[in-house]
């Protein structure tokens, strides 16, 4: 299912959700344009679990790819569906949060994700990228938010595309199932490379963000709508 547009009103400019699609795209180009150092790049600014599990590494050298790896992408692919959701989903959190509190809403999703990624495969060696769990955070935050939203969504059924409007709970909900089980039955096998899916940030950052949404919602007030 592609999501191409929600119903819900905003009277703020998406500042920050349009700095974050540019600084990903940039980030994406410069990885591109490395050569042969990507793979080094990757493995000094991706998440690798076994590392934060490592005598040898002092925290500072553990924690910052948290933060880091939120930025990176492996493939245009990955770079456009993590974009194409953050935008579509994003600019109604940010609307709401505020710009300031949205900014540090995201990183501390994406962190949350990071570590229930580490959590659940402690002894990969596979350095992990993308900005999924930071992103899963704002679906989170629109399943409690917007309930109720109608998504215009493309559902491909064989060779055509179906578009129907789906309320954001059962677009989000069947979303979050379907990362639950995959992450599950991915237990079960051992990761072998970078392109394997990193469930679990999904899992994990679509829960962090049900859970700290409230909190950043203190002292805010609903604003007016205007945009579309």
């Amino acid at each position: 299912m592609i999501p191409l547009k929600n119903d819900i009103p905003r009277n703020t400019f998406p500042l920050i959700v349009l700095l974050l699609i540019l600084i990903n795209i940039l980030l994406f180009f410069h990885e591109i344009s490395l050569g042969k150092s990507l793979e080094l790049f990757i493995k000094n600014y991706g998440v690798i679990p076994v590392n934060f599990f490592s005598n040898k590494a002092d925290l500072f050298s553990r924690g910052y790819t948290l933060i880091t790896s939120i930025f990176l992408h492996g493939s245009w692919l990955h770079l456009f569906g993590n974009m194409w959701f953050l935008w579509i989903f994003g600019k109604n959190i940010e609307d709401r949060l505020g710009h300031l509190r949205y900014i540090i809403f995201y990183l501390g999703c994406g962190i949350a994700g990071g570590l229930a990624h580490i959590y659940v495969n402690p002894a990969s060696a596979i350095p992990t990228i993308g900005a999924s769990g930071a992103i899963s955070g704002i679906l989170g935050a629109y399943f409690i938010l917007y309930p109720f939203a109608r998504i215009l969504t493309a559902v491909p059924i064989f060779f055509f595309f179906y578009f129907i409007k789906l309320p954001a709970f059962f677009f989000l909900g069947l979303w979050f199932l379907i990362q639950f089980f995959s992450g599950t039955s991915s237990i079960l096998t051992e990761p072998t490379s970078m392109g394997e899916v990193a469930w679990w940030a999904h899992v994990g950052g679509f829960a962090a963000g049900i859970i700290l949404v409230p909190f950043f919602l203190i002292g805010r007030k609903k604003p007016a709508r205007s945009f579309t």
